[in-house]
């Protein structure tokens, strides 16, 4: 058996593993394979303008996640074309149909995508351009094999003519319509060969080559070549049918069954929700796998996973054992009772140990992680429709209905295949999937919640709680009022859509809270169906492979009808969907690299720092000190520093940086100490994106005024042209205070209120 997925992230570690293995099979396969061009798969993957395409790897792997075989797709998003580059198995023998799953699942992908057509090579099975017969027979198993798709070679071109006069085996350009399009007319294929030949051949093709080959293509002559192996169209793999979504269900949710009055987290909840979906014909269950309890100790303390599972079999029979005592004086010293215990574990009185509790739990996990598995098996989308939720359970503790954090133990195993995104949904604030990652910068964790002030966990969910070390800025909290409109959490949602871009994931896991409804018994916000589905719809603009986990919801009269807008809104969104989340990137390039951000210091950034300081020939010896002391301070004492920082990289080279913080003895003023862009960016626009970000980010913080000083004389002319062009206004001068004639110029700017 084997799964087949597509790697998003080349620096992802599984990926770089799978890209490993795919480089010792090329070399392999492909002997005559120039080396430059094996290493560079990791950067294809990463930078598609440099390269010209977005560049697609999918890879068959086994249990052991060991690669059996791999294709990699290159896609033009302007003439919605794939060129399939390479396809090739592990080895002889080991096939198995590997081959052909492959080629398969890139024909649906690029169905998916709304291609028009696959392109690739084939050398050619006529004996007056193949002349050795064995390699010939070879040339016509593989023409076979793509007959066999109904893909044929194109004929009435110069595309077969060997570069060099002479040579044999110059290979026939093959057009798979995908079981839907035609060849397309001769002026569409003159630009895809002049793509293929100009981007993927340019070192071997010169100019005039192309040309003769372009200027060959007319309608009256090009055509494909009639079927030589099978009879036309019949094998050809038909077009897969509507897409359902993988539903995987909670099989022992309702052995979990607390009687206590006013205990609203009950089975109801998940028959609701089900009784909705069944009709819709979207989903197609998926049968729960049993998962290592690795993944649950990857994201939680070993004790508190080995403590709930023991205190649960321990509990007295029929009956639930809630926290009572708590230590607040003393949590160094445990007691032995493990029911006494259970405040030790737990950060509220309401979320009982029992013996159902337990296994209901563990296989939340299982559903959480099997409906992972399908999104990387390459579902656009799955559904964990679960109880117990877990977006309350830290590291170290269970609480609010949750005792194992379902959603971030699934986004802790995605993010071994790719950068993830969690955006949690629910009324609540999901403490415990921020507490998880808070020193993480590969997982993005946003909320959109209740304040704290009044809407539960109270301690956490803050706007000022950004994430710490490597996660410094990859958290982010959206409080919203008690009194709030649906149009006010859909402005949110668009806040935290446009960090989730900036983040890049390759998957999103979305905690599914529907308790936002009206009249639920938890919350305070106004949403109806029709608010659920616009939600849902709203979620596809991310273009992302999704996780949706079942967290809150507890109206049971409105939460099947809610769940079933919210999916059917989504649904709408794919459907309605024609361009891809990689295709959208490619619309906004930034020099010979993606522009990536990062909100935490590293010590290898403090060199850089100084020379774009440096490099700027604006600022003297001891502020080019002062700016790397900046930096090196924020590492050794983090936001204790009263130091933020936002880095703009490309290529993973600093080209960018801004540092600033909250002005003392204020409440809402923060300081701008530095912005400084490297020279060769200048007049980019680099230097107002930053500003951009620092603005956001001081919003996000609860500031309303941006401070920034400057000096009066000529050299820092441009300085003060650019506060000035971005809505700053200059409050104070004070004459002389640099030094004689060198005045200190304030400026200020006011923040436009943001949700």
């Amino acid at each position: 058996m084997f799964r087949i997925r597509t790697l998003t992230d080349a620096a992802a570690p599984a990926n770089k593993r799978a890209i490993a293995e795919i480089q010792t099979i090329i070399r392999d396969r492909f002997p005559g394979m120039d080396e430059r061009d094996i290493e560079k798969l990791p950067e294809q993957i990463a930078d598609p303008m440099t390269h010209q395409f977005v560049t697609k790897v999918m890879v068959a792997e086994d249990g052991r996640g060991r690669i059996r075989g791999f294709a990699t797709l290159l896609v033009d998003p302007g003439l919605s074309f794939g060129y399939l580059e390479l396809i090739a198995t592990r080895g002889k023998g080991v096939g198995g149909g590997v081959g052909a799953a492959i080629y398969a699942q890139i024909r649906e992908k690029a169905r998916e995508k709304k291609l028009l057509g696959l392109y690739f090579e084939c050398l050619p099975d006529d004996p007056a351009l193949s002349p050795d017969a064995q390699i010939r027979k070879q040339n016509a198993d593989r023409l076979r094999f793509y007959e066999g798709f109904s893909a044929y070679p194109i004929t009435g071109t110069k595309y077969e003519t060997p570069v060099e006069p002479g040579t044999s085996d110059s290979p026939y350009l093959v057009f798979d319509g995908l079981g839907q399009h035609s060849l397309p007319k001769a002026a569409v294929i003159r630009k895809i060969m002049r793509a293929i030949l100009e981007r993927k051949y340019a070192h071997l093709c010169p100019p005039e080559y192309v040309e003769k080959v372009v200027r060959s293509v007319d309608d009256k002559s090009v055509a494909l070549r009639l079927p030589r192996y099978h009879v036309a169209g019949a094998t050809v793999p038909a077009p897969a049918a509507e897409q359902k979504f993988p539903l995987v269900i909670n099989d022992k949710h309702d052995i979990h069954h607390i009687h206590e009055r006013g205990y609203v987290e009950a089975p109801v909840r998940i028959k609701s929700i089900l009784r909705e979906l069944t009709p819709m014909n979207l989903f197609t269950v998926t049968e729960p796998r049993h998962f290592p309890d690795r993944h649950i100790k990857a994201v939680h303390d070993a004790r508190l996973v080995e403590y709930v599972e023991r205190a649960c079999a321990e509990a007295p029979a029929g009956r639930s054992v809630y926290p009572y005592v708590f230590p607040v004086r003393n949590a160094n010293r445990m007691p032995k009772d493990r029911l006494v215990l259970a405040g030790y574990w737990c950060i509220d009185t309401f979320t009982p140990l029992n013996r159902n509790a337990y296994p209901a739990a563990r296989r939340a996990v299982d559903c959480a992680l099997t409906a992972a598995d399908e999104v990387l098996n390459g579902a656009t989308a799955a559904y964990a429709l679960i109880r117990p939720p877990g977006h309350h359970a830290e590291r170290k503790a269970f609480g609010g209905f949750c005792y194992f954090n379902n959603a971030a133990i699934a986004a802790h195993y995605l993010s071994r295949y790719g950068r993830v995104a969690v955006l949690d949904l629910d009324y609540h604030h999901g403490n415990g999937t921020q507490d998880i990652f808070y020193d993480r910068g590969d997982v993005l964790t946003l909320s959109i919640h209740g304040d704290p002030s009044f809407a539960y966990p109270y301690f956490t969910g803050f706007r000022d709680e950004t994430g710490v070390g490597e996660g410094a800025g990859a958290n982010l909290n959206i409080p919203l009022p008690e009194t709030i409109t649906a149009d006010d959490h859909r402005k949110a949602l668009q806040k935290a859509f446009k960090r989730i871009v900036e983040h890049r994931p390759a998957y999103l896991v979305v905690a599914l809270g529907l308790d936002t409804a009206k009249g639920d018994p938890t919350g305070t916000w106004p949403y109806r169906a029709a608010d659920f589905s616009i939600m849902g719809e709203m979620l596809t603009e991310l273009q992302l492979p999704s996780l949706f986990v079942q967290e809150g919801g507890y109206r049971i009269r409105s939460l099947g009808v809610n769940a079933r807008h919210f999916f059917d809104g989504f649904a709408k969104g794919i459907k309605n969907s024609g361009v891809t989340f990689e295709h959208r990137h490619l619309k906004k390039p930034t020099g010979n690299g993606t522009l990536q951000w990062r909100y935490s210091v590293k010590p290898g950034d403090i060199k850089e720092i100084r020379k774009i300081v440096t490099d700027t020939g604006v600022f003297s010896g001891e502020e080019i000190a002062i700016a790397g002391e900046l930096a090196e301070e924020r590492i050794s004492k983090g936001r204790l520093s009263g130091y933020e920082f936002i880095l703009a990289l490309q290529n993973q080279h600093l080209v960018g940086y801004a540092c600033f913080g909250k002005t003392p003895g204020t409440e809402k003023n923060y300081d701008l100490y530095w912005l400084a862009v490297d020279p060769s960016r200048h007049r980019s626009g680099l230097g107002v994106q930053i500003l951009e970000k620092v603005e956001a980010a001081i919003r996000n913080l609860g500031g309303t005024f941006v401070m920034a000083e400057t000096s009066s004389t000529a050299t820092y002319d441009k300085a003060r042209g650019f506060y000035e062009a971005n809505g700053f206004e200059k409050l104070v001068e004070i004459r002389d205070f640099y030094r004689p004639g060198d005045n200190n110029i304030f400026y200020r700017k006011a923040l436009s209120p943001d949700i």
